[in-house]
């Protein structure tokens, strides 16, 4: 291996895709038993790497050289070979920096949980104290190294005003997880999360409906490896690389999910956009009715209509944990709030508009066979469209043109 990432778990990594946009350099993924680790650092052979959970404080003994940031980090997660010597660097310091000054947070004199105590929290109080906050507390299950437990900030540190998790809680394969609610932090103006698989975690997406500001990981992730391209390289690349990456990674990973009534043209249109961006085309109402073996209309005559709910849940959330697709979901997947928020969290959600007179009833849809019933739902559920929704997509014209309307919106971000 000449470049790559070091790691004991790295089936999810974006890290590879990351680095062949940066430049064109071979990089691989390696994964290391602790036992491994030392072994591999010995023979010293490769020209750079990486060093992601667990290896970012062990690396340390086996380098010749380690810079002064990282040093006082107490953390390392670049390795450069300088001929034959190990030279250690923090570039997840410069990622972590990018990422709280595009969440546009202000630290200056603010009181700052920072979630975990692994090699990335140290990295997050260095980076809270550069940026001068005011109070910088570390919170833990354990209360090691000087933490406070999880229990005594919700009771004495509810007045904080900006929280940064490092911890693995709500990363794939666990997104329903979270390290802490935030509805108590009554003084809290915003939040990051360096996860970025789900690109948005339930932290992320709880701090958004607070109207929040909050950042997940990705931007940091891509921030670092382009500084840790520089080190290995020894060059200096456009300020604007690491913008240029984030933007094509994140169309890659994220879902293009079409939410609206019955007969919207969700499927025409998921089918026209996937053709157009090369993406691949999803339809929840086809998957479930290939999960149960009938059709919808039999779910709902032999099982009833909550039974069709639970599978239609189950599908968007095996679905929603993958990336990079379009999505075309059925008119009453959003009516579960569980729904919508599994959805957003690898997605964004485009409803699509069209006047209730337009939608023509079908008997394959037993909530709306008539056009009376079409109506009554369509008034139902318009507000809880409109509050799913990223984007409101009025569909006024034939689908081609719907098409690159949302492809123009979705290209935007």
């Amino acid at each position: 291996m000449k470049y790559g990432c070091i790691g004991e778990h790295l089936p999810h990594s974006f890290s590879k895709e990351i680095h062949a946009e940066i430049a064109s350099y071979a990089y691989e993924l390696k994964e290391l038993t602790p036992e491994e680790l030392p072994a591999f650092l010995a023979a010293k052979d490769f020209q750079g790497i990486n060093v992601t959970i667990p290896y970012k404080q062990a690396v340390i003994p086996f380098l010749d050289h380690i810079d002064e940031t990282a040093e006082a980090i107490g953390a390392v997660n670049t390795v450069v070979n300088r001929g034959g010597e190990l030279w250690g660097y923090n570039t997840d310091l410069f990622g972590l920096t990018r990422l709280i000054r595009r969440a546009k947070l202000d630290l200056s004199g603010r009181k700052v949980l920072i979630l975990g105590t692994g090699g990335t929290s140290r990295t997050a109080a260095y980076a809270a104290e550069t940026l001068g906050a005011g109070q910088i507390l570390k919170v833990s299950r354990t209360e090691r190294d000087g933490a406070v437990s999880y229990e005594d900030a919700l009771r004495d540190h509810s007045d904080a005003e900006i929280i940064l998790n490092t911890t693995p809680c709500g990363m794939y394969p666990h997104p329903d997880a979270q390290p802490l609610a935030l509805k108590s932090f009554g003084s809290l103006q915003g939040v990051a999360d360096v996860i970025y698989n789900p690109l948005r975690t339930r932290f992320i997406l709880e701090a958004r409906a607070l109207g929040l500001p909050a950042e997940g990981g990705l931007y940091m992730l891509v921030a670092q490896a382009v500084r840790a391209s520089e080190l290995f390289m020894d060059t200096a690349y456009p300020e604007d690389l690491t913008d240029r990456v984030y933007a094509r990674i994140l169309r890659r990973k994220e879902n293009l999910v079409l939410i609206g009534m019955p007969g919207s043209g969700k499927t025409a249109v998921g089918r026209l956009l996937s053709e157009k961006n090369g993406l691949p085309f999803c339809d929840t109402d086809q998957l479930i009715v290939e999960k149960a073996g009938k059709p919808i209309t039999e779910i709902f005559r032999d099982s009833g209509e909550q039974a069709f709910r639970d599978l239609e849940s189950e599908v968007i959330r095996n679905l929603s944990l993958r990336g990079g697709m379009i999505v075309s979901t059925g008119g009453g997947a959003v009516l579960r709030p569980e729904n919508v928020t599994v959805l957003r969290q690898n997605g964004r959600l485009f409803w699509l508009d069209r006047d209730p007179d337009a939608l023509i009833p079908t008997d394959d849809r037993p909530l709306a066979d008539t056009a009376d019933k079409m109506k009554r739902l369509y008034t139902e559920r318009r507000p809880i469209y409109r509050a799913a929704a990223d984007e409101i997509i009025p569909v006024h014209d034939v689908p081609e043109k719907i098409a690159e309307i949302i492809l123009s919106a979705f290209d935007r971000g």
